[in-house]
């Protein structure tokens, strides 16, 4: 009799390399031998994230316990979700969302492209003298701390010796307080922030673009295409993955509004523009000693970032099928 062929998960073993078919325990054992060195050379990178990012996660049931001191973090009593209620009852959480989304949206829809335009702008300057000089000039703002930027900001809005309104009273306009004025807040956040960072952002896509085929652009000029349709159909379809993945990745910090910065910029006079999400827990939390619900807040705060990340993944996969994973 003729034997039947073998089925099932046995005919599948028969199939699979012997290495393959070994316990995983057994084979991550073997593998912990030969790249041992490999296994040592991380160890540093994991310990730092599980000091200070995994073990401080454990702080995230404050959220839920009326904390004392006393007590101690599991000691004190559970309250479910009464600070998350509380913040969402309270008075400027309109206000604390409104002014955070709108800074945040306003940095995304003005500090993301402009980074991208400057290195295309880049890509195609070929003086080699110049194209260093713009670059060096225009990474240094980066290096300067936070708080010296906003002290050059201040110096240079006074109204009474800074340089911007200088100009405006020399153009025969009348002397503004920028900084006292809500209405010029978001701008004065947003601005000082592309100088500042966008010659630094741009290198990712200044390394992006140095991969694009340099056959494609000899092809283009051969057919007679200019600079800009050569920008759009050679250079930006081949930075498109990098530009998603920053994209993404931009999207899961669109609520963390930088701390630093709006709270050296912030005065009693702009607070109706200037208070966000991490202001505010900075104020009820360090100073008012409100631990619990300063945690509550920053957790709302954590979990709206975690949502956005996940739907800008699952759009640019559905749309432009590229994603982070």
């Amino acid at each position: 009799m003729n034997k039947l062929p073998v089925s099932g998960t046995k005919g599948k073993e028969k199939n699979l390399r012997p290495e393959l078919v070994r316990p995983l325990r057994l084979r991550l054992i073997d593998d912990f031998k030969k790249n041992w060195i490999l296994y040592l050379m991380i160890l540093p990178v994991l310990m730092y994230f599980i000091v200070f990012a995994y073990a401080p996660m454990s702080g995230v049931i404050l959220a839920f316990k009326d904390f004392k001191v006393k007590l101690g973090i599991f000691g004190s009593p559970w309250v479910g979700l009464k600070y998350f209620e509380r913040f969402f009852g309270s008075f400027n959480f309109s206000l604390l969302l409104k002014n955070t989304i709108g800074i945040s949206l306003y940095t995304l829809l003005i500090g993301f492209p402009i980074p991208i335009i400057f290195a295309l702008l880049l890509n195609y300057l070929r003086l080699k003298h110049l194209k260093k000089t713009l670059q060096m000039v225009s990474y240094a703002p980066y290096f300067i701390s936070t708080v010296v930027i906003c002290g050059m900001i201040a110096i240079f809005m006074d109204k009474n010796t800074g340089i911007f309104n200088q100009i405006i009273v020399a153009l025969g306009g009348e002397a503004q307080d920028f900084l006292s004025k809500p209405q010029y807040f978001k701008s004065i956040y947003v601005w000082s922030g592309v100088w500042q960072g966008m010659g630094y952002s741009s290198i990712i896509y200044i390394s992006a673009l140095s991969g694009v085929d340099p056959a494609l652009h000899e092809a283009a000029i051969m057919d007679g295409a200019t600079k800009v349709q050569r920008i759009l159909h050679i250079d930006l379809p081949g930075i498109k993955s990098t530009i998603i993945m920053l994209l993404i990745l931009q999207m899961g910090s669109l609520m963390n509004v930088g701390f630093e910065k709006v709270f050296l910029l912030q005065n009693d006079l702009n607070m109706s523009a200037s208070d966000v999400i991490n202001t505010y827990v900075y104020r009820v939390g360090l100073v008012q000693n409100n631990y619990s619900y300063s945690t509550a807040v920053g957790l709302f705060n954590s979990v709206i970032n975690m949502a956005l990340v996940i739907a800008a993944n699952q759009l640019s996969k559905k749309l432009a099928n590229e994603s982070l994973w």
